[in-house]
């Protein structure tokens, strides 16, 4: 769904209901209301150890229903427990080097107490990839798309224990997609990870291994909600537009929007936060990222249908693999739909629908 107001339209035929609900989430600090149970999940298996450290394999898990990591990805953080280094990645890199200079000879690829990492792009070199990486950040749920629903990079640490008594875990992780919304517990050392041969006669298993578990919150991601919706019916001429000031309001200036046609659309996207998550919005009444129409287009006594609208108005953001989650009393009673799939949440029961 590209920016500047393009347009996906989807039909639904569904039972007749006595009431129309859209209903927005209850959420709270790491908490989705709508996916109390997903999460990602960080599991990191040292594979070997080094003269002064170890190597180690680190997938990440999208065990969310109904929620992506779209572009431009992921980035992991964490604080080292002691003074480790990162001598070499493979799948991966930091953000930044840090201050290495009481190195001689080879130099870590960073020296950073607390650093960040991103993937690497697709189109990588073979020397520097391994399984699930390079794509650029990107994660489906495994819900929807399992083969493309894990992240994985190799990290060589130095400066670490080389034992399982000696090495500690990392604290203070960090996940951002790119932008906030994630809440990552403390790592949990577990049983270590086995991997089977391909005809499943061997396993081989990690030296150690522990998990660190991410979880989302609307509240966290941003405090504004991210659409509006607005209605209409063919029995009436009238459209119930978003409210005024749904997701925000302009600023007497326009300075927090921008108009399809600007001359400075592109240098305002490139701005300070493309790489934040940042929404950059199209100057409208209602301020927000993305609209969504509801418009009815039959009524009768055994069921009712309705055609759906999803508008992007965020210049920043794709939305290549949208999900619209709705909440309605008589979505468990769906009878046909075109255009796009279908399938019920149900962390309480039925009535909660992507």
């Amino acid at each position: 769904m590209a920016p500047g107001g393009r347009s996906v339209a989807c039909c639904a035929a569904v039972l007749l209901a006595a009431a129309l609900l859209l209903s927005a989430p209850t959420a709270t600090e790491a908490y989705d209301s709508l996916d109390p149970n997903g999460n990602i999940t960080i599991k990191w298996d040292i594979m070997q150890w080094t003269p002064d450290g170890y190597v180690a394999v680190v997938t990440m898990f999208n065990y969310q229903q109904f929620r992506h990591i779209g572009a431009p990805g992921w980035q992991l953080g964490w604080t080292w427990a002691k003074k480790e280094v990162i001598w070499s990645m493979v799948g991966a890199q930091t953000t930044e080097q840090g201050d290495c200079s009481k190195f001689k000879g080879n130099t870590p690829h960073c020296c950073k107490k607390d650093p960040t990492l991103v993937d690497l792009l697709p189109g990588t070199p073979y020397n520097m990839q391994i399984a699930n990486c390079c794509k650029a950040g990107v994660i489906n749920t495994f819900n929807q798309d399992p083969a493309n629903a894990a992240s994985s990079f190799q990290i060589s640490v130095g400066l670490a224990g080389t034992t399982n008594k000696t090495v500690k875990v990392p604290k203070n992780f960090t996940l951002k997609t790119p932008g906030p919304g994630y809440t990552c517990g403390r790592a949990i050392v577990g049983r270590p990870t086995k991997f089977f041969t391909s005809d499943g006669r061997r396993a081989t298993q990690a030296l150690m291994t522990w998990n660190v578990t991410c979880t989302y919150s609307q509240f966290l991601a941003q405090k504004t909600p991210s659409c509006c919706v607005s209605l209409s019916s063919f029995y009436n001429d009238t459209i119930v537009n978003c409210p005024t000031c749904s997701c925000g309001c302009q600023n007497p200036t326009g300075s927090n929007c921008v108009n399809e046609d600007s001359p400075n659309l592109q240098s305002a996207i490139d701005g300070p936060g493309k790489w934040t998550g940042q929404p950059l919005v199209q100057c409208t009444s209602h301020m927000c990222p993305i609209r969504i129409h509801w418009h009815v287009k039959l009524n009768y006594k055994e069921y009712w249908r309705v055609k759906i609208t999803i508008t992007n108005f965020n210049f920043r953001m794709n939305y290549t693999q949208w999900n619209l989650v709705v909440q309605h009393p008589n979505f468990d009673n769906i009878t046909q739909l075109f255009s796009f799939n279908y399938k019920p949440l149900t962390p309480y029961g039925g009535g909660i629908s992507k």
